[in-house]
């Protein structure tokens, strides 16, 4: 139906200052709230389209790759999953991955973006993987400072797809609207806006993809969500060693 605002219900008997209280809370905790309407109750438009397919391919390709994540992430920062989670979204872990775009390898790179990280080859996976997730490091670093996490995260994996350019130009129609520019759901409720006439065209940078940018994002979400789940499973069913007697 139509979105309502958040809003406390009272008996008329309540007590005015009670309801002043609630009404400073709710406004308090706005952001709070956004979020956890955003995870729990509005779907996100897209989800893993075929677990079987997606569970089979992790488990058959990985292995071959995981230590490469996890060294660069241990050289970025980013948690060694979600490096992972870009990766199947990009390239489904196939190193000679080929777009019409011309960006190529596991991270789907452009050869511009490899040359000026300093690397020659999109093929050779371990510098697909450590370009890649300096790539997005860079990324984060461009956005201004007051983004928080986790919305910092989701801008960075949104500009990965569509560029940084695209991606204020959905902060500044947000702002432009009444939104706010550093909150995800604010931006990603707007992104489909860039690919209408009306809205673009008023735009810096002009036309986006932006519904695949919004649905890029959430897939990585489900995907990152699910390595975690697998990461917890396997550490959770690793035989434990005993501690040796006193």
């Amino acid at each position: 139906g139509e979105r309502l605002r958040v809003a406390w219900a009272f008996p008329q008997t309540a007590d005015l200052r009670f309801i002043e209280v609630a009404n400073a809370f709710i406004e308090d905790q706005q952001a709070y709230i956004d979020e956890l309407i955003e995870e729990h109750i509005t779907p996100p438009p897209a989800q893993i389209a075929d677990v079987t397919t997606f569970t089979r391919q992790i488990e058959e390709r990985l292995p071959k790759f995981e230590s490469m994540f996890q060294e660069a992430a241990l050289l970025t920062g980013w948690d060694w999953r979600l490096l992972v989670a870009v990766a199947y979204q990009e390239s489904h872990l196939n190193p000679r991955a080929r777009s019409p775009t011309g960006v190529r390898g596991i991270m789907m790179l452009t050869l511009d973006t490899m040359r000026e990280l300093g690397y020659d080859s999109r093929l050779d996976p371990k510098q697909s993987i450590e370009g890649g997730a300096r790539y997005l490091d860079q990324l984060r670093r461009r956005l201004p400072e007051r983004i928080s996490e986790p919305d910092r995260t989701w801008f960075t994996l949104a500009a990965y797809n569509m560029g940084l350019g695209h991606l204020e130009d959905a902060r500044a129609l947000t702002q432009r609207q009444g939104g706010d520019p550093d909150h995800w759901a604010d931006v990603e409720a707007r992104l489909p806006l860039l690919q209408q006439p009306q809205y673009y065209r008023t735009l810096k940078f002009g036309y986006g993809r932006g519904v695949q940018a919004r649905t890029y994002v959430a897939n990585i979400r489900e995907y990152y969500q699910f390595l975690i789940w697998r990461s917890e499973l396997r550490a959770s069913q690793t035989p434990r060693l005993e501690e040796p007697a006193q």
